[in-house]
């Protein structure tokens, strides 16, 4: 499979994007250099809300759900496209050694303070979004309807969708026919993946406080271990997955922090474990957390605790639908934008989780989501990407959220740009 992207595009709206990549450069390299947390994306949702107005012809709301920014942009009778593109950083400290590298810090809603970096390409996605806006405003000849320009919050905690539809999203702005996302993720440059229904998984997150007896290290029968009662806890929850879920099916538990204890010598009263669960059929998904409630509470039954555990919800994400009809027509475009071959189609649903479906939800139109690869295609030499969507990643490409990962600017920015008009350009109305 070649990863060679065609330079010219079927979208009527690229002509005129190559003087503007240098500047869309500099505009990623300082989103990059200044990434901000979930529901902190002030100085973001300032640079997005100033580029859409200097563009002329949008009508800019901002302040939609927190630090949300829309943009609409009428252009006579004709269809209504949402496209979207998400802000928010993540807390991690950043390791790619770029220029431009991250040294941002912040206080997260726990009161900690933690580094902020890019870690999942959000900073791609807003300099794709708004290169396209003003591809759109450049050519109002050549098209028909109106464009809907959303830049979301707190995409990596599943608020931000939720916030902006619960401040009145469909009232207060044009209902669209279709809705597009895209996310730029360790996929050559140049290619692009997606599949038809279920895309990306479903996420359920916990914290659990589970409770024993604190006392001396020296003597622990006279204690309740919570330290022992949480590893063995992390331990059987890997059975959830093996033993409940069946072969056929798909689910993942992960247990991302454990914390416990202040020393070696003190057998602490509380640990605290946080949880992540992955499936894409809710018949799995509610076995998987009736399953992990149950061993939450038998084990702490089991080690004696005083007091039942307390697990609480610390976020949901729904599974990610691309509607079968809407995805033909624009998985059409993305090939006439980035090349005939240039498009793979998923095997299965990716892992990961997204907020972008509640959109079409809520709306109750279709929508369509794919990655495109921000990869240099050297590192993928003899690897067959089709192979690559069934088992995975070359170990050494950092993927998204690790504090190596970063996107490569060039082709990457022009080629997400390309990708955004193409699809746009197959459904808005054409000028006669």
């Amino acid at each position: 499979m070649t990863t060679e992207s065609t330079t010219e595009s079927s979208s009527p709206f690229t002509g005129g994007l190559d003087a503007h990549l240098p500047g869309l450069r500099a505009l990623y390299e300082d989103l990059h250099a200044h990434p901000e947390l979930s529901l902190q994306e002030t100085r973001t949702a300032g640079i997005v809300a100033a580029r859409l107005r200097a563009q002329g012809g949008w009508e800019v709301t901002e302040g939609v759900g927190g630090t949300g920014v829309v943009g609409v942009l009428r252009n006579g009778d004709g269809p209504v496209v949402l496209l979207r593109a998400d802000m928010d950083g993540l807390p991690v400290l950043e390791a790619t050694g770029l220029p431009y590298a991250s040294v941002a810090r912040a206080t997260d809603r726990d009161g900690n303070d933690v580094p902020v970096m890019h870690a999942c390409g959000h900073d791609m996605h807003v300099t794709c979004l708004l290169g396209a806006a003003a591809q759109l405003v450049a050519h109002r000849d050549a098209w028909r309807g109106t464009a809907l320009a959303v830049f979301q919050p707190a995409e990596e905690t599943g608020e931000g969708a939720r916030d902006m539809l619960a401040d009145g999203f469909a009232e207060r702005f044009p209902r669209p026919e279709v809705c597009l996302g895209q996310h730029v993720g360790p996929f050559p440059t140049g290619i692009a993946v997606t599949r038809s229904g279920a895309v990306m998984a479903a996420s359920d997150s916990f914290r659990v406080r589970l409770f024993g007896r604190g006392g001396h290290g020296s003597t622990p029968e006279s204690t309740v271990d919570p330290v022992v009662m949480a590893a063995a806890l992390v331990l059987r929850l890997q059975t959830v997955v093996s033993r409940e879920v069946g072969a056929s099916q798909a689910a993942v538990v992960t247990v991302g922090a454990l914390h416990a204890g202040t020393k070696e010598n003190i057998i602490p009263d509380e640990a605290e474990l946080k949880l992540n669960i992955r499936s894409v059929d809710e018949s799995v998904r509610e076995r998987v957390l009736a399953a992990v409630r149950r061993i939450v509470k038998a084990e702490a039954e089991a080690s004696g605790a005083p007091k039942e555990p307390e697990i609480t919800s610390l976020g949901t994400f729904p599974v990610t639908v691309n509607s079968a009809e809407a995805t033909e027509v624009t998985v059409g475009a993305l090939r006439g934008a980035l090349g005939e071959q240039a498009v793979v189609t998923l095997p299965h649903p990716l892992n990961g989780s997204e907020d972008f479906g509640l959109f079409g939800d809520a709306l109750g139109v279709p929508s369509v989501f794919w990655h495109f690869g921000g990869a240099a295609p050297e590192a993928f030499a003899g690897v067959d990407l089709d192979a690559v969507a069934t088992r995975g990643l070359p170990a050494e490409i950092p993927v998204n959220h690790s504090p190596l990962y970063a996107p490569l600017p060039e082709p990457t920015i022009e080629l997400g740009v390309r990708s955004l008009l193409g699809a746009a350009g197959a459904w808005l109305g054409r000028a006669e």
